[in-house]
């Protein structure tokens, strides 16, 4: 079970660098091209062209970086949003930094100098579909949502989802969790000895404060004969910990309290002054973060309802469960859950709270990250970051139904509605509950 939430499947990758590092490898395949190979199985089926789709909404959408607090113990998130227009917008790169590049070789044991390479040639181009640091658009009052990433992610690697909710007239805070699980991340220290500070690899990352050096946090694998469950069971606590502490900063920006973003940052907070619905606000994760997603939902009520992707359950102490009492929606992949997870979502069942569940045909743990936007067909298949369907329907159809689940339990007045069959799992590509057969014993 130790890497059964691990966002990143590369496994071609890995075997890549495995055979770079033999002679026999290498013999008729010149050095400045080893990496031809790798991309003549990286085109898509019908263009050329990868990337991470844009939002259907709406609105069009920007986003910036906030950390407030520059120690291990403060908020570090991504924050998506309904923006202005403007001429030629700066689109902010997928993989903010090379640090992050390393983060994943390491969470793959894999060396990091090749691996960079590597990640840097399939990834290192790819843009994020909103505006990096544009104007706020004020319109009424936005709903929030909290998203919180799977083991060994980061911020920015569900931007498909986020920039989607955006759209639609979200608020969208992604957090980066500094509880070891993430594959890269990090604070700040004050440094005793100025002039010998140094910063991330990338622009957005530098402090405002010329006392502070960067403090990098890698993915923290098991140690040798370590009991896995109550490491997970700390991470996924301080996990919603985090999720709680992004929200209430959340709540300080729209009460017009100043926040300080550790960051250098041309966004005004203040613009975002009481434009949040705070009465409308919803919990969102992936795997490991949809277990976060039920422990935030246990822990603070403000969260009036989670939407849980692909859930892995291990990490959550069962005796919390009596105490969710907000609408659940579960949204399986059809290759990634078995019999023991399901019943534990199934111990979350309740004749009085809603509970919801889908199975989205063709899918694979991975359908949900940008990862599966980003690989060509046979190679993204090969490694588990593609399924059968097409990624663009799957997404497309668990952003539907979990708009419609918002509406619904949100108590929102929109349009959404339209795609209340989606949430009994009423379409083709759909499997209402589960396509995990649970034996009746275990019921």
């Amino acid at each position: 079970m130790c890497y059964v939430g691990r966002l990143v499947q590369l496994t071609l990758v890995k075997r890549i660098y495995e055979w770079s590092k033999s002679t026999s490898g290498l013999t008729f395949i010149p050095k400045w091209n080893w990496l031809a190979v790798f991309t003549m199985g990286n085109s898509s089926g019908h263009n050329n062209t990868l990337s991470i789709p844009p939002g259907k909404g709406p609105h069009r959408v920007g986003c910036t970086d906030l950390m407030v607090g520059h120690t291990v113990h403060g908020t570090f998130l991504r924050l998506y949003y309904p923006c202005q227009a403007s001429e030629n917008p700066q689109l902010p790169d997928w993989v903010p930094c090379r640090e992050y590049f390393n983060g994943l070789a390491d969470f793959m044991k894999m060396n990091r100098a090749l691996s960079e390479r590597i990640f840097n040639y399939l990834f290192g181009s790819c843009k994020i579909p909103a505006a990096w640091n544009a104007s706020f658009k004020p319109d009424g009052k936005y709903p929030v949502i909290i998203f919180s990433h799977g083991l060994g992610a980061f911020r920015t690697l569900y931007s498909a989802i986020c920039v989607e909710l955006a759209s639609q007239g979200f608020i969208v805070a992604a957090v980066e969790h500094r509880d070891e699980s993430a594959s890269a991340t990090f604070y700040f220290r004050e440094n005793a000895e100025p002039g010998t500070k140094k910063h991330p690899s990338c622009d957005i990352a530098k402090p405002v404060s010329d006392n502070l050096e960067e403090v990098w946090m890698y993915y923290r694998p098991l140690k040798p004969g370590e009991n896995e469950f109550p490491l997970r069971n700390k991470q996924v606590k301080q996990r919603a910990d985090e999720c709680i502490r992004a929200l209430d900063i959340l709540f300080d920006i729209n009460s017009g309290k100043s926040v300080e973003n550790v960051l250098q940052c041309d966004f005004d907070l203040s613009t975002m002054e009481n434009s949040m619905d705070l009465c409308r606000i919803a919990i969102m994760g992936h795997s490991f973060g949809g277990a976060t997603v039920i422990e935030c939902l246990c822990k603070d009520v403000k969260f009036k309802c989670g939407v849980a992707l692909d859930t892995w359950m291990f990490p959550l102490d069962e005796e919390i469960f009596p105490g969710v009492k907000q609408p659940i929606f579960f949204i399986n992949s059809e290759k990634f859950q078995w019999i023991g997870n399901i019943i534990r979502m199934k111990k979350l069942d309740s004749a009085i709270f809603p509970r919801k569940m889908i199975t989205i045909k063709g899918t694979v743990h991975q359908s949900f990250p940008d990862f599966t936007f980003l690989t060509g067909n046979w190679i993204g298949r090969l490694m588990k970051l593609k399924g059968e369907i097409d990624p663009h329907i799957a997404l497309d159809l668990f952003n539907k139904a979990t708009l419609a689940f918002f509406q619904c339990h949100l108590n929102m007045d929109r349009d959404f509605n339209q795609w209340d069959a989606l949430i009994d799992g009423k379409d083709d590509n759909l499997i209402p509950g589960t396509n995990i057969t649970i034996p009746q014993s275990s019921i």
